[in-house]
């Protein structure tokens, strides 16, 4: 049996579950990684893909699985915007990024691609009218934790890109996604989890502006961007900037559910916050709403998606009212679509 030249890291997470069955119609092995959430059944029947646990903290497992691997899509990440988290987040995502470009580089990979965030191009008082890749990181209170670890990791990305490895950075926005697994709570996690809020008719709305992607679109651009000879570049995948109320109040209207309808300003997200905080002390349950959450949902940020359109003329971003119809459709059926 051949063995698996492409690893792909965080391979149960939304992303990853929508990277790893595109790549299972290919003609090579996939060694897919995950930790704290095994693959059901479904995912597990893909044909050229190969499960495997790791704990990308623990350097001779990373140094085991990239043995025979030529590419790389690493995806793992924590994403957390709790004060409880920060910490582990931090450290997670810079070390296990770090791990995995020493191990690249000791294997001679010949091409690494990392998921990084719009997060890490980091948010000022001052910003640019639409914020490109080339902006550089500045401290400010406006970067959220998860914008800093993922800053860091890029600088290890980048790291490897001096020592000799073939790199390409991709910083989606928001990503939309039906979850492609049958089991586990799927619908409760990340930005899927604003269905699930719609469909309980949620009645606020922040005055927020954002960028946001089709999972599809950004398992598209990977792929093609793993294939061509780009390297040492970074691409912000955005198919548009939308309001959040905009993309709520077309997800109620999918869902037949009322829109929100009160405008929630700075001083009510901050009661939230602070509320949601008070109780994650005695529940210990992480909140959905907290300070990062509620001041980048009131931040009005709008992201440049020029450089992937020129570096590949033939790529073309679904329109978000498609990606939030097909998401409704599979959460309505409360059953994933079959793959």
């Amino acid at each position: 049996m051949n063995s698996p030249t492409i690893l792909v890291t965080g391979a149960s997470g939304l992303l990853g579950q929508h990277l790893v069955h595109h790549l299972s119609k290919g003609n090579r092995l996939v060694r897919a990684l995950y930790h704290h959430h095994p693959p059901d059944a479904q995912l597990q029947q893909l044909p050229n893909i190969i499960w495997q646990p790791c704990d990308l903290l623990d350097v001779f497992q990373v140094e085991e699985v990239m043995g025979g691997i030529e590419y790389v899509y690493h995806c793992a990440a924590v994403v957390s915007f709790s004060r409880a988290d920060r910490n582990f987040m931090l450290h997670f995502n810079v070390e296990s990024t770090a791990n995995l470009v020493n191990e690249a580089l000791e294997h001679d990979v010949r091409k690494f691609v990392f998921v990084s965030s719009i997060a890490a191009l980091g948010r000022t008082e001052h910003q640019q009218a639409h914020i490109t890749e080339s902006v550089e990181w500045e401290e400010s209170n406006h970067n959220s934790h998860y914008g800093l670890s993922k800053y860091l990791a890029e600088l290890e990305v980048w790291r490897g890109a001096g020592e000799g490895l073939n790199i390409t950075i991709v910083n989606p926005g928001i990503i939309l996604g039906e979850p492609l697994s049958t089991t586990g709570d799927g619908w409760n996690k990340g930005s899927s989890k604003l269905m699930t809020v719609v469909n309980k008719q949620f009645p606020f709305y922040t005055q927020g502006i954002n960028a946001w992607v089709d999972v599809k679109d950004v398992v598209q651009a990977m792929t093609e961007l793993m294939q061509s000879n780009i390297v040492n570049e970074r691409f912000i995948l955005c198919a548009g900037n939308f309001a959040y109320k905009e993309i709520f109040s077309q997800m109620a209207l999918l869902l037949e559910k009322k829109s929100p309808h009160i405008p929630a300003g700075k001083l009510l997200t901050s009661i939230v916050w602070r509320f949601n905080a008070f109780k994650e002390l005695f529940t210990g349950k992480t909140p959905t709403i907290t300070k990062e959450t509620a001041t980048t949902a009131q931040r009005q940020s709008f992201y440049c998606n020029e450089k992937l359109l020129q570096w590949i003329p033939n790529f073309t971003y679904t329109p978000i009212h498609q990606t939030l119809a097909r998401m409704a459709s599979a959460f309505k059926s409360q059953k994933t679509p079959s793959i």
